[in-house]
């Protein structure tokens, strides 16, 4: 984060949603790794990135490694010991140092922590200094198990394909589409130009997501009111979304434009919805094998929301 702790955006969207109150949201946070968050991190197996390419497009990525390659150096700075894979639209976005947004989810406990700040690649790595750090609630995480082993015990067959290479396009193909309609979990990136780069979570019940050649649908459904992925798009519709595959390590990265849909009369026809996002695709980038890791679905949240009302003559809340 930088600049002022005060987000115009994050006030507009508590404003218009009736939520929250000036001091709520970013103001909340310091720049602090503390320790229970350091000890965190330093177990986890992968963060989902959020940052700007070349062009200034907004993407999710994701980077893994054995537990461990996160090393909190001091309070405030990161060592990641992996860079986005070849191919990846974040490959080269932090050559010289520029904003990032991270999340580590841990889906075993349903944990996770949020970080913003900026990134500076070194070799096949990032230096992260933090401007932001916060735990967040466990709502829509699914629990998984991971089912490969660390890559420090891999034997010659545990080994996994190598990533492939990127695959690129401006529309989403049915199989694409499929994959979104069927996913219970996606990655957002945004940015605002006054306090830089975030990424976040987003979970539901498998179509949740809804998918069209060139756009992608969601609920936003109740969370901590902070908004601070509505706060970012309010200032600036720019954003990317990661979809993975969490049994076969595929990714399916999207870029592209999102806006919020008010409408309540949309909403109440979608169990747990408050309001919805729309997402007009501009560029899609799918790498086979991109991560190594392998995990299975042990569990939904016990947050998920139904995809659709009990039967079709059900009284809907109003």
């Amino acid at each position: 984060m930088t600049g002022s702790p005060y987000h115009e955006g994050e006030q507009a969207v508590q404003r218009r949603a009736g939520e929250g109150h000036p001091g709520w949201g970013t103001p909340m946070f310091r720049d602090v790794i503390e320790p229970p968050f350091a000890h965190f991190l330093a177990g986890q197996r992968m963060l989902f990135l959020g940052g700007q390419d070349a062009t200034g497009a907004l993407w999710a990525s994701m980077v893994t490694g054995d537990a461990g390659f996160v090393s909190p150096l001091d309070p405030h700075t990161l060592l990641i010991a992996a860079a986005p894979v070849p191919g990846d639209p974040l490959e080269h976005a932090f050559d010289t140092g520029g904003p990032v947004g991270m999340v580590a989810v841990e889906p075993r406990t349903t944990r996770r922590v949020r970080l913003n700040g900026v990134a500076l690649r070194e070799a096949e790595g990032l230096y992260f200094r933090a401007g932001q750090v916060l735990g967040n609630c466990p709502k829509y995480i699914q629990r998984r198990t991971l089912l490969d082993p660390s890559p420090a015990t891999a034997t010659a067959g545990d080994t996994r394909p190598a990533p492939g290479r990127a695959e690129t396009g401006d529309t989403l193909s049915a199989a694409q589409r499929h994959w979104i309609a069927t996913a219970d979990t996606f990655f957002i990136a945004s940015h605002s130009p006054a306090h830089g780069a975030d990424a976040s979570h987003r979970g539901g019940t498998p179509g949740f997501v809804t998918a069209g050649p060139r756009r992608v649908s969601w609920p936003d459904y109740v969370g901590n009111s902070f908004y601070m992925t509505l706060g970012n798009l309010h200032l600036n519709p720019a954003c990317g979304l990661l979809f993975l595959d969490w049994e076969a390590g595929h990714t399916l990265q999207l870029t592209g434009r999102a806006s919020v849909d008010w409408d309540p009369r949309r909403a109440a026809a979608f169990p747990g919805a408050l309001k919805f996002v729309d997402f007009d695709v501009e560029r899609v980038v799918e790498i086979r094998h991109a991560s190594p890791l392998r995990w299975e679905l042990t569990a939904p949240s016990v947050f998920n929301p139904p995809t659709e009302w009990p039967s079709r003559g059900a009284r809907q809340p109003g």
